[in-house]
């Protein structure tokens, strides 16, 4: 299980145009991550417009945002087209980035039981240890609770 004040388990992912991005390669700078189940769906949408209206305020900041799910890049290209969105969207269509952040569970609907990405949002700070954590995360308001524990982190 991920914790605060460990190592971030780093990933290669690719983003919605195919480039490949790896967390080490973000060090020396905030990075939040925020793990989401699926695009274009109500939830995760509002999630992601939220964390864009405030990209701003992260540069600002001096923090990169990204967000992953498992689904494929032309997907996240189509959600990121449809809505503008400003955050970087990673493919983690094999779960691996998940299963290392233990938001990768088993959840539950009307009943019937299933895997699933947990709703949650990691804050790594520049020498690549996880500074916060949020699980179970409820969007409305959350993007902004990050904004404040990122400017807390860089003032």
């Amino acid at each position: 299980m991920v914790e605060d004040g460990i190592k971030a388990p780093d990933f290669e992912l690719p983003d919605a145009d195919g480039k490949t991005v790896r967390l080490s390669q973000l060090k020396g700078r905030p990075v939040v991550i925020y793990f989401y189940p699926k695009d274009d769906t109500s939830g995760c949408t509002a999630e992601a417009k939220d964390f864009s209206g405030l990209m701003d305020s992260f540069e600002k900041a001096g923090a990169d945002v990204i967000g992953i799910s498992p689904d494929n890049p032309k997907s996240h290209g189509k959600f990121a087209a449809k809505y503008d969105l400003g955050v970087r969207l990673l493919s983690d269509e094999e779960k691996t980035a998940a299963q290392a952040y233990g938001v990768w569970v088993e959840k539950s609907m009307y009943g019937r039981k299933y895997m699933g990405v947990e709703r949650s949002t990691f804050l790594v700070d520049a020498a690549g240890t996880i500074a916060k954590s949020w699980r179970k995360v409820k969007v409305p308001g959350h993007a902004e609770k990050v904004l404040a524990t990122v400017e807390e982190l860089t003032s």
